[in-house]
């Protein structure tokens, strides 16, 4: 069992151990249930970070040729997505 203090604010930092065990990371949910005069911390969803190779593949562009990333509008190509696909525009895509 492991002992912590409550800071100022009320936080409290959960052993890193724990942490591990249940995969607890940053942006994860906790529930806190009042039981008695104890307190039952429940895991409700564990946030997986996220990695730039999670992102392969998620935005094509169908033009020919060469293209960098620095020359590709990534709000521009999401817009277009969620208006329902690429414009016919010469500069969607580089």
């Amino acid at each position: 069992m492991s002992t912590v203090t409550i800071s100022d604010k009320g936080q409290v930092v959960i052993p890193a151990a724990i942490r591990s065990r249940l995969g607890i990371t940053p942006g994860s949910k906790l529930d806190f249930e009042l039981e008695g005069d104890s307190i039952r911390i429940r895991l409700c969803k564990a946030i997986r970070p996220s990695r730039v190779e999670d992102g392969y593949g998620l935005l094509r562009c169908e033009w020919p040729g060469e293209r960098r990333l620095a020359d590709f509008d990534i709000a521009e190509a999401m817009r277009n997505q969620d208006a329902g696909g690429a414009k016919d525009r010469d500069d969607d895509c580089p």
